[in-house]
């Protein structure tokens, strides 16, 4: 495809001096293999009709490309269509993708479930997101560091903890062995619940928690394990980070490189905002500090309240300055809920005064709510959270309620798939009978295409045939021509880190796949061996594109 353009490109630049950037995309199948409407651009410039020059280009193209272009073709106002003789699509198949992440250095932080409060479907989403940016980037040649960053200290924990020494009956530790292992994790989400809506109902209890809070960040810097208090706290805390584990290993996603707790920054947070507010950049404010991000065209935030205890704010701060004095990151990338772009806007332009380099290399990503079908929005303060759980058990469900019986890797392809076949940003509405079932856009169906197409393959000898040769039937060649888009679609996902684009195109090939299969004899017909070597490249490309999204390419269903 490069090569292309730049054929096209030194074409037009001897033909008429233009050195406008050739752009080609890809036209409906009938029109041919790549489009360009090169002809348009640069019509005004030379004062000349677009489909005249067309014309002209069209002309050119084919003299000058004559081994790799066996018809150009005008539509429209002056677009050229170009199709590729048989031995050129073979070409395109074996293609890599552009390494566009070589060399790099790349942070990927997501998933970031706060301890002590319940794990929800956002969480769930921000995690299989993740692990396949993280892969595409990994895969791309970056040195990929997977990075998650969680609240083990704040407002958040001060409830809990109130709600789980009052559940206790006082600071009683031991009591903590009363909570069944399999309970723990909802336990410990109905005690978030308790703790956010007493602190809700009056100042007195308000003011408990907002003492108790203090006490958590006490525990960190005195190094406390031996307290009753903090006996409670460390056991819970690491129910947590279990619990967390549990769910990654049943995700089957890629093992985090490193946990960074909100109290491992929270020093070098306090620590950089009170130096820069020295320097001007941050400010008091009714005995707060805040960065005045409304010089920027932003808005104002706290960082370090009037209690003089961090706010999220801070201990962004630290843990940027972290990550940037442990890596020297070319990028990192974090990936959250929507809810958080404008706050992180204001946290990277408050760095950005200090330490352009780490600010301008962080690339933040957000992603909307994740809703059930007919659902409404949850919240995990009020105790009807979404679980990561409950959308899992939904998926099972409505498979054990269909006639699939699926195992646990259908139920992962079905969640995995339909979180990711969107476009990151919007809400997301999860439909488990539809994300399980073997028929339509889902990862079971993927799944499936990939195991009829290897039980086609098992049924005769490897093929050998060299497709460079070959002059390819209608169907044969639309298979191959949609083979070969991989390399471009992974090039394009490799630069806008957009995993739907590799949904849409699976889907799309294993159509193509079907419709070339409905029609053509593989095994026994006289084209048997080119036929086969078509299906294992339609095999292998479907197993590279499901392995990249995280989702296992079974041999047999």
């Amino acid at each position: 495809m490069e090569n292309l353009k730049r054929s096209i490109q030194d074409i037009v630049e001897s033909s008429f001096g233009s050195q406008e950037t050739v752009e080609l995309t890809r036209p409906d199948e009938q029109f041919g293999d790549f489009s360009t409407n090169i002809a348009m651009k640069i019509a005004n410039k030379i004062k000349s009709n677009p489909r005249d020059l067309a014309q002209m280009l069209a002309t050119s193209i084919e003299q000058e490309l004559t081994k790799s272009v066996s018809e150009v073709s005008i539509a429209g106002p002056g677009f050229i269509n170009i199709r590729l003789r048989d031995k050129s699509l073979v070409g395109l198949v074996e293609l890599e993708p552009s390494p566009i992440f070589e060399g790099k250095v790349v942070l990927v932080e997501y998933s970031d479930p706060n301890p002590f409060k319940p794990l929800h479907a956002g969480h769930l989403y921000t995690t299989i997101v993740g692990d396949v940016i993280a892969r595409i980037i990994e895969n791309s040649g970056a040195q990929t560091t997977r990075l998650n960053y969680g609240g083990d200290v704040g407002l958040h924990v001060g409830k809990s903890m109130w709600a789980i020494v009052k559940y206790l009956g006082g600071e009683n530790p031991e009591k903590l062995d009363e909570i069944a292992v399999y309970d723990r994790p909802s336990w410990m989400g109905a005690r978030y619940v308790e703790g956010n809506a007493a602190y809700e109902e009056g100042e007195a209890v308000k003011a408990e928690i907002i003492a108790v809070n203090r006490r958590v960040y006490e525990i960190h810097s005195s190094l406390d394990k031996e307290s009753d208090f903090a006996k409670i706290y460390w056991v819970c805390r690491k129910w947590s980070y279990d619990y967390f584990s549990q769910l990654y290993e049943q995700l089957k996603v890629h093992s985090f490189d490193r946990f960074i707790p909100e109290s491992e920054v929270v020093d070098k947070g306090i620590e950089t905002v009170r130096l820069h507010k020295e320097k001007g950049i941050y400010e008091d404010s009714d005995g707060a500090v805040i960065f005045d991000g409304e010089k920027f065209g932003l808005h104002n935030r706290v960082f370090i309240n009037s209690e003089g205890l961090p706010t999220y704010e801070a201990k962004e701060v630290g843990l940027v300055q972290t990550k940037w004095d442990d890596y020297k990151f070319d990028n990192s990338i974090v990936i959250t809920a929507n809810e958080q772009e404008q706050y992180m806007k204001v946290v990277l332009k408050s760095i950005e005064q200090f330490n352009l380099q780490p600010a301008q290399r962080t690339i933040h990503i957000t992603h909307g709510v994740v809703k059930l079908a007919g659902g409404v929005k949850m919240s995990s303060r009020k105790g009807n959270v979404l679980s990561a759980i409950d959308v899992l058990d939904a998926a099972r469900a409505a498979g054990q309620s269909s006639d699939i019986r699926p195992n646990e890797d259908s139920v992962l392809a079905a969640v995995k798939y339909a979180f990711l076949k969107s476009r990151i940003g919007g809400d997301i509405i999860y439909d488990p009978g539809e994300s399980i079932a073997l028929e339509g856009n889902s990862g079971p169906y993927l799944q499936y295409a990939h195991a009829r197409a290897r039980s086609i393959l098992a049924k005769a000898d490897k093929s050998v045939a060299d497709l460079r040769h070959v002059e390819f039937g209608p169907d044969e060649r639309s298979l191959i021509r949609k083979i070969g888009e991989y390399s471009e679609i992974i090039t394009k996902v490799r630069e806008d880190l957009s995993p739907h684009l590799i949904c849409t195109y699976l889907y799309e090939l294993a159509q193509n796949f079907n419709r070339f299969y409905e029609r053509n004899r593989v095994i026994g017909d006289e084209r048997q061996d080119i036929r086969l070597k078509l299906v294992e490249l339609y095999a292998g490309r479907l197993k590279d594109g499901l392995e990249l999204l995280g989702i296992n390419a079974p041999d047999k269903m």
